[in-house]
């Protein structure tokens, strides 16, 4: 579903009927994108946008609310939520937000970030710390704060049939020169699903995440030529709109059994990834010298397969 179009909310398969979301981030860019698509498939959703500029520092206006008012406008449920989820009570509320309005959560999609782009020699501490903070504490404490609701939701005979859907980066999966904060924090998002998958199964929720590739307010300019829109009707690889339908799905029921998994998306491919798992391996069965073990790494690596290089790497 995409901007401008008339489609009505809740209108199609109705994949996500009846289901509550909250998507972070959901301002613009893919956020916005997801909370669209979300509300076309019948779900209803809880929009969240602190309103920042791609930097994070303040920016005028409120796009939750023009985004919860787009949604309600083609006929579909919304509400707008403000607060900065990095923080323990704006995390909190969130989820308060969505019992308040709707009675219920049922899918969580973390998604809000910003860039502060430096080499390492000129990345500041404090530049690190937000685009940390906003990233992999943005995802942390959204999930621990669903996690517990839904913990709560068990115990007391209601299972739900939860779904997290969070937002890593090509950065996070191979590393992007000029992005050591950003790519730091969207691995750490990478460890954290896979022990939330394994940690809140028992609970009925599943956590996936997904690496998109699309034009937003982050990336039009870092990646200007990649990011550049097409000729008249020729198709819009970048278009944010691509990566949301496997988001749904994600935070759909229909995705039942698929956790702690990572996925690719950009236009129209879907690429599952496999992550670090163990390649060519050698057991001395005993203390090697550093030497010896020089010698055995390098047969090793010439038995390897070759990494994937880093974005931007000559």
């Amino acid at each position: 579903m995409s901007s401008g179009t008339s489609e009505t909310a809740g209108a199609g398969g109705g994949m996500a009927r009846g289901r509550v979301v909250a998507v972070t981030g959901a301002g613009r860019g893919l956020g916005r994108a997801h909370a669209l698509a979300f509300a076309a498939e019948g779900a209803r959703v809880v929009v969240n946008d602190l309103g920042t500029g791609p930097d994070g520092r303040p920016a005028p206006g409120s796009p939750a609310a023009r985004v919860a008012e787009e949604i309600r406008a083609l006929g579909g449920e919304a509400v707008a939520h403000a607060a900065d989820i990095a923080t323990t009570a704006g995390a909190a509320s969130l989820v308060e937000c969505a019992l308040a309005a709707f009675g219920r959560l049922d899918t969580l999609v973390n998604n809000a970030g910003f860039l502060r782009d430096r080499m390492l020699v000129n990345l500041g501490e404090d530049d690190w710390d937000a685009v940390v903070r906003v990233h992999l504490k943005g995802h942390f404490l959204p999930l621990r704060h669903a996690a517990a609701h839904w913990r709560a939701e068990a115990a007391a005979g209601r299972t739900p049939d939860a779904r997290v859907v969070n937002t890593s980066s090509g950065a996070g999966l191979a590393g992007s020169v000029g992005q050591g904060a950003y790519s730091a924090a969207k691995a750490g998002i990478l460890g954290l699903t896979l022990v939330a998958a394994a940690e809140l199964g028992r609970y009925g929720v599943q956590v996936n995440a997904i690496a998109p590739a699309a034009r937003t307010r982050m990336t039009e300019e870092v990646f200007a030529q990649a990011m550049a829109a097409p000729g008249e009707g020729e198709f819009d690889a970048m278009a944010p709109e691509n990566v949301s339908p496997l988001v749904v799905w994600l935070g759909s029921g229909a995705s039942a059994g698929v956790t702690g998994r990572v996925f690719e998306a950009e236009g129209g491919r879907i690429t599952v990834m496999e992550g670090w798992r163990r390649g060519p391996t050698a057991d001395a069965g005993a203390r090697r010298t550093p030497a010896g073990a020089g010698e055995a790494a390098g047969k090793l690596l010439a038995a390897a397969r070759t990494p994937q290089p880093v974005y931007g790497a000559r």
